[in-house]
């Protein structure tokens, strides 16, 4: 037996001594605080008396932090590993820990033999297993991170399952399995140093790749429903579900890809496994595992449709949301589309049509845009699923609202929410990876404020931004803050709410990989900074944010961010360039029917143009403000109309022209049935009280 064996003497207390404390993965610390762990205190107090000189400070506390965590809190490993600091060094160390039996070797010469390396210690408990434990604690290895027992009697798959479970149990009584009885589920896990040991045994063995091939087989079978089930299932628990197992999915693709591996296995679970990282907004990491799934495909002569679809739509979702890569889903998306109707795929057909109807918002063809969201109302329009009709008129609200016809898309986003009320019993409605009742809502949102109901348009921010950190979908709680609160608290005057908003965002993404977003942000932020008076470190955060943008800085959500730019570029004094980002702005809105921020651009035009103080600098000014009175009014944006008659009634009062300032200014006031609180209203009625 080892010495941690129970005896099942009469009379025996087990009591199962735990590894030292460890800080949790996620926190960073100081050196006097990460000293608070006893597994922190014992190495360093080791380290010291191996290594004259060494001192524990904040310098090395991350690499400190790294070894006791790897190995798992053993005491006998730490010390092993304090030992050859004065070899290494600690950061040296760390980096050498995967080859830990060759280097941890340097034990008390008083220790007994087997505690005097990391390998002996381990050769000694392993030659104590019976054979078939032996085996068992082998094939154990392929697991990366926790583990099941339905899961281990697949692994094992040539050893009855009772026989496994009677071997795990065995094996935890032995300390070599640890079990987490926390969960309905209980679940295991080899520590790393035992599982790398055992790893090693395995190859060792020629058994690595049967194993891993039933372990890739495994995960392939738990995520067969994962897709189906991210409809039902609310998402908490789906993720409960499903993230757990990301890191053994990473180890089966990473078999599967090698040159000892099963690269048609590794396309099925590749495929398997990517509502998981769209889920967990791990675009990166899906973009590169699908790319290689779709070249290993591209070798197949033919390669199969099916799985080539389902891959290149996967490659469609991953490329629209990494920064600098939006612009170059349109392939995947097309190639989507082609294979789904060779396929007479309905579904694929949708997601394609949804994707492409994006990627043209992406790059700027807004009317070719509008024909996809029509080709996808076309493909629905018989449905007798409601969700499939609201989100035809949720697609074509979106492309309309771009476009600037605002009364039009007020009706299919009201249409759309008819058809929510109709599904108010569904917690969610994931489809095309977004959460479909969250999205309408901040789209909502934004055409009630063009509209010139902002009360309307903040009462449904408000829940907007509750429902969607309840959903808890990485990527919609971006497009709720970023596409929504963000610019609608800003729009409204709320510098308060917008710097909470943006707060918020720039924490999410930093906790959700989501590069794009996080960028549009912080450009967000430095707008809020300069609005609040600090014009100098605003436009530096603000022209920054958009330098790191790159191309991405032509989508659609960019858009708002370049005419503040051009505003607070004149408050700065730099006129001149504020005038050549507008009219740069302009162009591209005009190339590109992007007419939903015309108004407001052709208003800041305006302004600028009073700014520069040329000898025709008013009647210049006018003629930018009339333009954007008539682009507001054709496009029902009562919100935009009211600012550019705010503008235009302070030129006229300052042209002696005080009774036509009050017609104009009273005439759009008056239209309003709500908002009164807002800055832009408040500047209105207390203008129209000075010329009254």
């Amino acid at each position: 037996m080892t010495s941690r064996e129970p005896l099942r003497a009469e009379g025996e207390w087990l009591h199962r001594l735990a590894s030292l404390e460890l800080p949790p993965d996620s926190v960073d610390l100081s050196a006097a605080e990460a000293l608070g762990y006893s597994a922190v205190q014992l190495f360093s107090e080791r380290a010291m008396a191996a290594a004259e000189g060494f001192i524990f400070d904040d310098a090395n506390v991350a690499a400190v932090l790294e070894i006791c965590r790897r190995l798992d809190g053993l005491p006998l490993a730490l010390e092993l590993a304090a030992a050859r600091i004065d070899v290494f060094g600690v950061r040296e160390l760390a980096d050498h820990l995967d080859d830990r039996f060759r280097v941890l070797t340097s034990g008390r010469r008083t220790a007994l033999p087997r505690h005097q390396t990391l390998g002996a210690t381990l050769d000694w408990s392993f030659q104590l297993l019976s054979e078939a434990e032996q085996t068992v604690l082998r094939r154990l290895a392929v697991f990366a991170v926790d583990f099941s027992l339905e899961a281990a009697v697949a692994v094992a798959a040539d050893i009855a399952s009772s026989e496994v479970i009677d071997h795990i149990a065995s094996l935890v009584a032995k300390s070599l399995v640890a079990a987490d009885l926390r969960d309905e589920t209980a679940q295991y896990r080899l520590l790393d140093t035992t599982r790398l040991y055992a790893f090693d045994k395995l190859r060792s063995a020629g058994e690595l790749p049967e194993a891993a091939r039933r372990h890739a087989e495994y995960y392939c079978a738990v995520f067969a429903h994962a897709e189906a089930e991210s409809e039902s299932r609310p998402q908490a628990e789906w993720l409960a579900i499903y993230g757990r197992h990301l890191d053994n999915v990473r180890a089966g693709l990473d078999w599967a890809f090698s040159s000892e591996g099963d690269p048609q296995l590794g396309v099925a679970l590749t495929i398997a496994v990517v509502p998981l990282w769209v889920q967990l907004s791990l675009f990166g990491e899906c973009r590169e595992r699908v790319e290689r799934a779709l070249a290993i495909l591209e070798g197949d002569k033919p390669a199969p449709a099916r799985p080539r679809m389902q891959l290149s739509a996967a490659l469609g979702w991953s490329l629209m949301y990494g920064v600098g890569r939006a612009r170059e889903a349109g392939p995947a998306w097309t190639t989507t589309l082609e294979l789904a109707e060779s396929l007479d795929d309905r579904g694929y057909q949708q997601r394609a049509l949804w994707g492409l109807c994006i990627d043209q918002f992406n790059n700027g063809e807004f009317r070719a845009a509008l024909e996809f969201a029509r080709r996808f109302a076309a493909l629905v329009a018989n449905s007798t699923d409601a969700i499939d009709l609201m989100m035809a008129d949720r697609i074509l609200a979106t492309a309309l609202h771009y476009l600037g016809d605002q009364r039009n898309a007020r009706q299919h986003i009201e249409r759309a929410l008819a058809h929510l009320a109709a599904l108010a019993e569904q917690p969610q409605i994931v489809r095309l990876r977004f959460d479909m009742r969250v999205s309408t809502h901040y789209f909502q949102a934004r055409i009630l404020w063009l509209q010139g109901f902002a009360d309307q348009a903040l009462r449904v921010v408000e829940h907007n931004v509750d429902e969607g950190r309840a959903i808890g979908q990485a990527l919609t709680f971006c497009s709720v803050l970023g596409q929504g609160a963000c610019p609608i608290a800003f729009l409204a005057g709320d510098l308060d709410a917008a710097e909470r908003y943006g707060a918020m965002l720039v924490d999410h993404t930093e906790r959700h990989p989501i590069r794009l977003w996080q960028v549009w942000a912080r450009c967000f932020n430095g707008l809020v900074t300069a609005r609040r008076g600090d014009i100098t470190a605003g436009l530096q955060a603000l022209r920054g944010g958009l330098e790191q943008a790159g191309a991405a800085r032509f989508l659609p959500r960019f858009l708002l961010l370049l005419g503040e730019l051009a505003s607070c570029l004149g408050e700065a004094g730099e006129i001149a360039l504020g005038l050549e980002t507008v009219d740069e702005t302009l162009a591209r809105c005009e190339a590109r029917d992007e007419r939903w921020y015309v108004a407001e651009l052709l208003r800041i035009k305006g302004e600028l143009a009073i700014l520069e103080g040329a000898a025709d600098a008013a009647d210049a000014a006018e003629g930018h403000f009339l333009h954007a009175l008539n682009c507001a009014r054709r496009q029902g944006a009562l919100s935009w109309e009211l600012r550019t008659a705010t503008d235009l009634a302070r030129l006229l009062r300052d042209q002696h022209r005080a009774a036509e300032a009050r017609e104009l200014l009273g005439s759009v006031y008056g239209r309003f049935t709500e908002g009164f609180a807002t800055v832009d209203l408040q500047e209105a009625k207390s203008l129209l009280e000075h010329l009254t």
